[in-house]
């Protein structure tokens, strides 16, 4: 990697940290709440929204249960502190946003972000780790404390009346930059490059979804919110799946090597 590319996802983070600054609060819409999901079905409100994040609990369990065993090789070692966070973020999403949407409000709100902050932090930490041979711990930790600092900022902050998303935004930006950026400059596997360059894409609509909520559930029937759900859904099994393909990929370059002697240490 030159040393330009090196400095150039320093260079944005600190351009979008300031570009931020100038800007001043970015204040949450006074309509958030209002979701186009309003249907109560088997004595649940809103029962799309909150049925639609089984999803992410299912690929949370589904990540845990096939990379954390092998967590200490086969490519997996140094991302991992990162990734574990991820998925736990992603499991805790699962519940917190199913909590905020049968009854939303601001103070259930924190509950649903929180998460969603902890996974973005945890997956820059894991590539971050994968990219440089560094173990990702510590930088987990740090984004982790990030990802709550932010979402405090904005509880507080709305609390005095004039709520600030910038920093949750931000962190919510980052890994749609420094993800690809990390991964090209650093020569990521191309395969891995495809698998999280399908997440940010399926994110990326997910957000799309958010957006038209109502519009979306005035032509399809479901409504965006409930279709922003499955997509980060997707996007967060894109993630995992190319954890698992990078995983057996390694595993086979081992058996190839030294047949019926594979470490798993």
């Amino acid at each position: 990697m030159t040393r330009s590319s090196q400095r150039l996802p320093t260079v944005i983070t600190i351009a979008l940290i300031g570009a931020a600054l100038i800007h001043g609060p970015i204040a949450q819409p006074s309509h958030y709440h209002d979701f186009a999901d309003q249907a109560t079905r088997f004595g649940v409100a809103h029962f799309a929204d909150v049925a639609s994040n089984l999803g992410f609990v299912l690929v949370a369990l589904w990540g845990y249960a096939s990379l954390a065993p092998l967590r200490a090789g086969y490519a997996l070692a140094h991302g991992w502190g990162g990734y574990r966070l991820f998925l736990l973020g992603l499991l805790l999403t699962g519940i917190g946003s199913s909590y905020y949407h049968l009854a939303p409000d601001n103070a259930r709100l924190v509950w649903d972000r929180l998460p969603i902050a902890l996974a973005c932090g945890g997956l820059l930490a894991g590539v971050w780790g994968d990219t440089r041979g560094r173990d990702s711990r510590r930088v987990a930790a740090v984004l982790a404390l990030a990802a709550v600092g932010s979402v405090a900022w904005w509880h507080f902050t709305e609390l005095a009346g004039r709520g600030d998303l910038r920093p949750y935004l931000l962190l919510q930006a980052l890994p749609f930059l420094l993800i690809p950026l990390w991964q090209r400059g650093y020569a990521y596997g191309k395969y891995d490059r495809w698998y999280f360059g399908a997440a940010l894409v399926l994110y990326a609509a997910a957000k799309w979804a958010e957006m038209n909520d109502h519009e979306i559930g005035a032509a399809l029937g479901m409504t965006g919110h409930t279709l922003k759900h499955l997509l980060a859904t997707l996007a967060c099994a894109s993630v995992v799946a190319g954890l698992n393909h990078r995983v057996i990929a390694a595993m086979s370059r081992a058996q190839e090597q030294s047949p019926g002697n594979l470490d798993h240490a």
